[in-house]
């Protein structure tokens, strides 16, 4: 409860995210106030947020139930093998690894679910903190992890998708300084790839204006296919979505390898049984897309 109170920011948002009423909720909070004995939150006509004590609390309290969901995994283990539920939460350009990472380590242990979401850097750092999810699939090298446990998939680089009348389209390369003059569609501002465009751009001394943005890659993609936009996206993802449409994926010249992007989680040892296999899964995924 207090995690879900600290996330939420709002008593009834925190219940209902939990399947309880706000009434059972406060009760809830003030009994473990009462347990040890010191204020934890905030209270006025709303939430307040948490106190000193209740900020102690919460990374004790995420602490405890991390390790009761490790407890109870492994013990699962012992007499199911691996079993249970992953939730892994994903940047928008790699979601066709995180597919291709399920399908695989689904495949070799049937009895494990997934629920994959499509979530902005940021944001899956959060839920990772939260323990909203199990993993994530996120940028390595571009901005500050915190102390996490990482596997490299894949290093993203660049291609400009356009119609085949564009006037880059036969090119076999183009610099990101030849898109002075193409109308673009791109990520919208708080996913890591699109500050990561804007950074090339810039260094090419393009500041373009982007009349239509959005957090979805088949939406940008769309567009390109009804003619007028181009847009910038990682060249497998492109691939992939460029499937049975008449589009051109021209390569954007970069200086260096590209961004690593892999799995990311909780730093924790040991790592429970179905989460020290996935580690092991993108591992191995990794070194088969490098053969």
């Amino acid at each position: 409860m207090l995690i879900a109170l600290a996330r939420e920011r709002h008593f009834g948002r925190a219940a209902e995210s939990l399947g309880l009423t706000q009434p059972t909720l406060s009760t809830g909070i003030k009994q473990l106030e009462a347990q040890l004995g010191v204020k934890l939150v905030q209270r006025g006509s709303r939430f307040g947020g948490l106190t000193p004590e209740g900020q102690r609390a919460l990374v004790r309290a995420r602490q405890i139930v991390g390790d009761a969901r490790r407890l109870r995994d492994e013990m699962r283990h012992s007499h199911e093998g691996l079993s249970g539920h992953l939730r892994l939460a994903v940047i928008p350009t790699a979601l066709t690894w995180a597919a291709r990472l399920a399908h695989e380590f689904n495949r070799r242990h049937p009895n494990i679910d997934f629920t994959i979401l499509s979530r902005p850097s940021a944001e899956i750092l959060t839920m990772l903190e939260d323990l909203e999810i199990d993993a994530g699939v996120s940028y390595l090298d571009n901005e500050p992890l915190g102390r996490v446990t990482t596997r490299l998939l894949y290093r993203e680089t660049y291609v400009l998708v356009c119609a085949p009348d564009h006037p880059l389209a036969d090119r076999p390369g183009i610099g990101w300084g030849d898109l002075a003059e193409t109308r673009l569609c791109l990520l919208t501002p708080d996913m890591q790839n699109r500050r990561i465009i804007n950074r090339r751009l810039m260094e090419a001394g393009l500041a373009p204006r982007v009349p239509i943005v959005s957090n979805s890659t088949v939406v940008l993609v769309s567009h390109v296919v009804r003619g007028g936009w181009a847009t910038i996206l990682p060249a497998g993802l492109a691939r992939f979505l460029a499937k049975g449409h008449d589009l051109r994926l021209v390569p954007l010249a970069s200086a260096d390898d590209g961004h690593a992007v892999g799995l990311v989680a909780t730093h924790q040892e040991p790592h429970t049984p179905v989460l020290q296999s996935l580690m092991e899964a993108a591992q191995q995924l990794a070194g088969d897309e490098g053969e």
